[in-house]
């Protein structure tokens, strides 16, 4: 027997004494398990608590989305250009920054686009 033989035939001994035989399904649902089942179940409970705050969030936002937009339906486009406007005046600083952001958004949307 070459020695490669032997190598392989003490690695098996090893493995076939590292294996326990599972009897009845009363093994499997040890204490280890247990922990696991327990910290898997509270992990879907936050996913599940996670989601539905996400839902109710999104939600909310669509609902005021839609409440602006037939806001902006009933105005004509002289006086939204007039609100923004003033809008501008009142707050420079935060228009300067609202139209970097749309412009940066729209940048990268045409770019990606080539």
């Amino acid at each position: 027997m070459s020695e490669f033989e032997k190598e392989v035939e003490k690695a098996k001994e090893e493995l076939e004494q590292g294996l326990m035989p599972v009897e009845n399904e009363e093994n499997l649902d040890d204490e280890y398990l247990g922990d696991l089942k327990m910290q898997a179940q509270e992990y879907q409970q936050k996913l599940q608590d996670a989601a539905g705050k996400a839902k109710d969030f999104a939600t909310e936002k669509l609902e005021i989305a839609g409440e602006k937009f037939k806001e902006l339906q009933d105005k004509n486009p002289q006086e939204i250009v007039e609100d923004v406007k003033d809008y501008a005046r009142k707050k420079p600083g935060q228009t300067i920054l609202i139209s970097a952001a749309v412009g940066l958004v729209l940048g990268l949307l045409f770019k990606n686009r080539k």
